[in-house]
């Protein structure tokens, strides 16, 4: 694969087109990372004007006439100094502001062009994209939106912008970082500006943020990048989105302070993840070890390791004025300047969703993420004790490819390699999770160290190991999830209904969108649409009739694509009947969060070591505050505000969707 372009092999509907990714370590190798590092950079800037220096843009903020309005309520309110509480504001700026310096740009590039090169083969970049990028950033704010799936996300863009000469972005970045010896300061001098978690509370540090990030977009300061998803995603599934910092960006739009803003989504994917083992002892709840730079010292072994490729895939930009009238994508019908404050928050909202989705249309599907898929609709023990064919794994992720194609993926499956080459390369790449032995494929889980004089590794030690390796698997196959999910609702929904009758399958599907709206991404109002996509992907590959008289049935010849798409979607069903069942069963009416989860965990455990359960999923705490998020939702469980993290049960609610998503009732 050392081709400098590349062309991918499934197209992602629209927003495909057909756009060269093209290799930009390919230059790298071939000439000098410090001559690269101190090339001439020429960035066209926001109107061709200077922007204003760090310290103007502080002063700026501290000026604005809501951040002193808000010092004054805080300082009447806690009966502080008019200079303290000042004083607390500009602690709250130096904590915060970035200090962008193409020196230090320089340096973390140097160091960076080293790195990338020896954990990645290739980083393939859409050119097209970035010539649009880069036009856009002289007529409007520009605001980039990645999704977050690995740290190697934080500085990859930017050092994209400076390779191909585009104005750097300020990043926001989480304050943990900021404390990291040297290279906090360095990220800083890079574009990071540093934001606390749980500022709700904080009337004055809302405040001085929403101002700081409003300050950069309107004076064209730099693209400003964020994550709207909020976290990095620990199962690298999408997240549900986050609006607040999609809000201040826009605001100054709203308010008619600017005439536009530039929105770019960026789909970041990856071959192999640095943090895969890591990410999945998170979920099973071991915190992951406090950013430092010591650790990242530590973490220099991943140099010898290989990573593949790398795909960063920067979507069309959208104009803010456009989306919000409805000329793009015609889910905002409102004149923004004018919303009302709850209008605008579904503007956001539905907005936001879809930012996500073009993330996912624009993400590349690696054959390891397809393989992952099938490999784990086996039995573990099978996967463990006798392995599986490595023939049949092959032709069963050869027809699993042209499901994919015929369903809009985008595929980094090179045209010009064998495809049997192919299949043997990313099974290697992922010696860490499989291993091939006589032909046959196994799962690989790490054995537990017994310290001398502690008793045998006990059930539940065996049982945590082997949680660790599937769940790793589970984040690769969640890679891909978005492909499927709305046809694996639909076939879920036909095996959920009693008749063929589209009304009662649309009813079923709408429940199980309502339920797992927490685990895929879906735009609010726009279930009908989902369903006619999902009907359409099925009836293009022979799954699904739907007759004049609006029947819907699985045709004959679809029993293999029904069946896979069922199970694809079964870990989670079974997952959250667990916990349904949990609710349902207990005395209390009354539950803690920080009680519930390690119950359903032990539960789980439980169920998994007596066989009764052949799912990890129930193991993951995303899942489980999933389930959490779902049921409040669905008025099943009530937060009680005045207890911290306590909810109040309806049972006969929970009940009711226990035996729905099990069949027994209609939604």
């Amino acid at each position: 694969m050392e081709n400098r372009c590349w062309k991918y092999a499934g197209l992602g509907r629209q927003e495909a087109d057909d756009d060269e990714m093209v290799d930009m370590l390919a230059e790298r190798r071939r000439s000098s990372d410090i001559g690269h590092a101190l090339r001439t950079f020429r960035p066209h800037p926001y109107r061709g004007k200077n922007p204003p220096s760090a310290s103007q843009l502080k002063a700026a903020v501290l000026a604005s006439h809501d951040v002193r309005r808000v010092m004054v309520e805080v300082a009447m309110e806690t009966g502080s100094s008019p200079e303290l509480v000042r004083a607390q504001a500009v602690a709250i700026l130096n904590e915060m502001s970035q200090k962008l310096q193409l020196g230090f740009v320089r340096l973390m590039g140097f160091m960076l062009s080293k790195v990338l090169k020896c954990i990645y083969s290739n980083i393939y970049v859409n050119m097209d994209a970035l010539h649009m990028l880069r036009k856009a950033a002289e007529k409007a704010p520009v605001v980039l939106l990645p999704n977050h799936r690995s740290y190697t996300d934080f500085l990859v863009i930017s050092y994209i912008m400076f390779t191909y000469d585009i104005p750097l972005p300020v990043i926001a970045s989480g304050l943990a970082l900021a404390g990291m010896k040297f290279m906090g300061e360095m990220l800083r001098r890079c574009g990071a500006f540093y934001i606390r978690r749980d500022i709700a509370s904080n009337r004055l540090y809302c405040e001085v943020l929403s101002e700081y990030v409003k300050s950069l977009i309107r004076t064209g300061f730099a693209p400003v990048e964020f994550y709207i998803e909020g976290f990095r995603s620990r199962s690298l599934k999408s997240l549900m989105p986050k609006i607040g910092m999609l809000q201040m960006v826009l605001d100054p739009y709203f308010k008619g302070e600017v005439d536009d803003v530039t929105l770019v989504p960026i789909s970041l994917s990856y071959d192999r993840l640095l943090e895969e083992s890591l990410l999945a002892r998170e979920l099973l709840g071991i915190p992951k070890p406090k950013e430092s730079t010591l650790g990242m010292v530590k973490a220099a072994r991943v140099l010898g390791e290989d990573y593949g490729c790398m795909y960063v895939n920067f979507g069309q930009p959208m104009s803010a004025r456009q989306l919000c009238q409805g000329e793009i994508e015609p889910l905002i019908s409102i004149e923004v300047p004018e919303m009302h404050s709850e209008e605008k928050q579904v503007c956001l909202n539905r907005m936001a969703h879809l930012i996500v989705r073009i993330q996912e249309r624009g993400s590349f599907t690696s054959p390891w993420s397809l393989m992952a898929c099938l490999l784990l609709q086996w039995l573990p023990s099978i996967l463990i004790q006798t392995g599986l064919p490595w023939r049949r794994l092959a032709e069963r992720t050869l027809w699993l490819k042209r499901l994919a194609l015929s369903f809009g993926a985008r595929l980094n499956w090179p045209e010009d390699v064998p495809d049997f080459e192919v299949m043997s390369s990313a099974l290697a790449l992922h010696y860490p999770s499989v291993r091939l032995e006589e032909q046959r494929v196994f799962l690989v889980v790490e054995e537990e160290e017994v310290p001398a004089g502690r008793q045998p590794i006990s059930a539940e030690d065996n049982l945590a190991s082997m949680a660790a390796a599937m769940l790793m698997m589970a984040s690769y196959r969640n890679q891909s999830l978005h492909l499927f999910v709305r046809p694996a609702l639909l076939a879920t929904a036909l095996s959920l209904s009693r008749s063929g009758r589209r009304d009662e399958i649309f009813a079923s599907f709408c429940f199980l969108q309502d339920v797992f709206r927490n685990e895929f991404i879906f735009i609010p109002g726009k279930a009908d649409e989902d369903f006619e996509e999902a009907c359409s992907l099925l009836k293009k590959c022979g799954a699904l009739d739907v007759t004049d008289s609006q029947e819907v049935t699985a045709s004959e010849g679809g029993a293999v694509e029904m069946s896979f798409l069922r199970a694809l979607l079964k870990p989670f069903i079974d997952s959250y009947l667990v916990m349904l069942r949990f609710l349902s069963e207990q005395d209390a009416h009354v539950i803690m969060e920080q009680d519930f989860l390690p119950a359903v965990r032990s539960l789980a455990t439980k169920l998994i070591i007596s066989g009764d359960l052949q799912t990890y999923e129930t193991l993951s705490s995303d899942v489980q505050k999933n389930v959490l998020a779902a049921l409040r939702r669905l008025a099943a469980v009530t937060k009680l505000k005045a207890s911290g993290k306590a909810y109040s049960v309806d049972k006969d609610a929970v009940r009711r969707i226990e035996r729905t998503l099990s069949g027994q009732i209609r939604p």
